[in-house]
């Protein structure tokens, strides 16, 4: 007679427990952010409660409260949470390719060149063009910026910290050309410029909604199909290639969601700094640096972000509406200042 015993593997136990953990806390982050889309909704300078925000929600009717919720305040707080998320795994995946937790799209250069397109855009064409061609203009810029990092970078392949000094270089050159440009330009043109390098929501329509959310949905779930091979590289190149990873057709795949990510949120946002940055830190403390896990938990963080930040300019100095680029960077830039500190003795 043979009997038969089920036992339990210590190495099971903890990876169900680290994927439940996983589970609970994504969901709890999802939970938070569509509670404070809500809040964000009956927030404003026109005073609204829940009740008349529901019901225009519901069946919206002919009033000023449903322009209010569903032209002004809904696509702004949308688009808010689409944006963080979109810089939150553009953030992420440099992070991880780059292997430094202090690369983000600001730092690359990827945020300099789509604000340096946006402002030769104002600057010489606004006059000529529809204002609708700026997001195009702020994206082409950051592809642009990216590509050249990428060649100026190349030296029989591409290395990290490479890419890393030739994007700070960058950054720097392309942001003394924006604020040259912005000191020639008329005062309208530069008072624009102004507010969109601070990165701004203000008067978010729905188009701008359903130009940002084709990004996401293409690049982040191409992004997800590598995770395994972003875990590979964040070992190491030559680990990476003893699994199996193409190493540089992988680095270039990844990069190319992160510029596209980037580069489309800065194009409707304007120039939001360090939220790249913050949210995969705080992401990683959550649910640990698997890519898998890190991107979704990234991206709800870095809607949150922005929510707020976006919130506290439009209500906590009324009747001025500040842009949200002033709160990120409050909070960002000391925990920039940070990870300096805590990373200084580290090589990379």
């Amino acid at each position: 007679m043979t009997r038969s015993t089920s036992q339990t593997h210590p190495g099971d136990a903890t990876a169900d427990a680290g994927r439940a953990r996983y589970l609970c806390t994504t969901a709890l982050l999802g939970l938070l952010l569509l509670a404070s889309m809500g809040l964000s909704l009956i927030l404003g300078s026109f005073p609204t409660s829940f009740g008349q925000v529901w019901h225009a929600l519901a069946a919206p009717p002919n009033s000023d409260i449903a322009v209010i919720v569903w032209e002004l305040r809904l696509p702004r707080i949308v688009l808010a949470a689409l944006v963080g998320a979109a810089l939150a795994v553009a953030g992420a995946i440099l992070q991880g390719i780059v292997r430094n937790p202090l690369a983000s799209p600001d730092v690359i250069g990827i945020t300099s060149g789509a604000a340096m397109a946006a402002v030769i855009f104002l600057a010489l064409f606004s006059t000529r063009l529809s204002i609708h061609w700026l997001p195009a203009s702020a994206l082409a810029g950051a592809l642009l910026s990216a590509m050249l990092v990428f060649c100026l970078a190349w030296k029989h392949g591409i290395t990290p910290s490479r890419m890393v000094l030739v994007g700070i270089g960058l950054s720097a050159a392309m942001g003394a050309v924006t604020t040259l440009l912005i000191v020639i330009s008329d005062d309208a043109a530069a008072m624009i410029a102004y507010v969109w390098l601070t990165g701004s929501l203000y008067a978010a329509q729905w188009q701008d909604v359903l130009g940002l959310l084709p990004w996401l949905l293409v690049t982040v779930p191409l992004c997800l199909t590598r995770a395994r091979h972003m875990d590979a590289l964040a070992l190491g190149d030559h680990v990476a290639q003893g699994l199996g990873v193409q190493v540089l057709h992988s680095r270039l795949v990844l990069m190319a969601c992160s510029v596209a990510l980037a580069g489309a949120a800065v194009a409707f946002a304007g120039g939001l700094s360090f939220v790249g940055l913050i949210a995969p830190h705080i992401a990683a403390r959550l649910v640990g640096r698997g890519f898998a896990r890190l991107v979704p938990a990234a991206a709800l963080i870095g809607g949150l972000v922005v929510l707020y930040a976006d919130l506290l300019g439009r209500v906590a100095f009324q009747p001025k509406d500040l842009p949200a680029g002033i709160f990120v960077s409050g909070v960002g830039a000391p925990f920039f200042v940070y990870l300096l500190h805590r990373t200084r003795d580290r090589r990379y």
